[in-house]
């Protein structure tokens, strides 16, 4: 996949202008790219629509129409476009009270590093998670986390040819796996592979 460039990126008069219709087809695309891991934990793959929504949205709300402004956020979001040879997703950990949330939070440190998935027969691929930020305090985990999943090019034959996909987490406190992924969010993931 390609890194987005500045001129990748709407001006904000333009992003205003389109707003609602952009918001609305990342909205459907984030529709087939979201993997429900147990009720407290899900993944949003990310690609490079994603990510482009994410900067113009940022660079809306800060007001950033300078070069300077805006590579920064470029540099900051492109790490999260997957390669070719991996997955890449946000995970978000959610629980609704906020009282339950700091607990859960506390018991679930490490969390981040426990995730998985698995193509196949083949083995799982472990999470390597916040490559480029600690969000653990030790303590508690944080309720967001940036995972990467690194596949094997057998493993990217296998997902091509239509292996089914799986995901999970192996914590203590949070050992979950799904069913086998949908179709439609396997065919989505697909498409970062190439």
């Amino acid at each position: 996949m390609n890194k987005l460039k500045k001129s990748d990126l709407s001006s904000l008069e333009e992003y205003n202008s389109n707003r609602e219709q952009f918001r609305d087809q990342v909205l459907t695309l984030k529709k087939d790219r979201k993997v429900q891991i147990g009720s407290n934990v899900t993944l949003l793959f990310e690609n490079s629509d994603t990510i482009k929504y994410q900067v113009q949205e940022m660079l809306r709300i800060e007001k950033i129409f300078e070069q300077n402004g805006i590579e920064k956020e470029l540099a900051t979001y492109n790490p999260l476009i997957p390669d070719g040879s991996n997955l890449k997703a946000t995970m978000l950990i959610e629980f609704p009270d906020e009282v339950i949330r700091k607990e859960k939070l506390g018991q679930l440190t490490g969390i981040e590093h426990k995730v998985w998935l698995q193509v196949g027969e083949n083995v799982r691929i472990f999470a390597i998670a916040d490559e480029d930020l600690e969000k653990g305090t030790g303590v508690k985990t944080s309720a967001v986390h940036f995972l990467r999943f690194e596949l094997s090019n057998l493993m990217i034959k296998d997902f091509q040819s239509g292996a089914t996909l799986f995901a999970g987490i192996d914590h203590t406190n949070y050992n979950v796996r799904t069913q086998e992924i949908q179709k439609a969010t396997s065919d989505s993931l697909n498409q970062d592979l190439v």
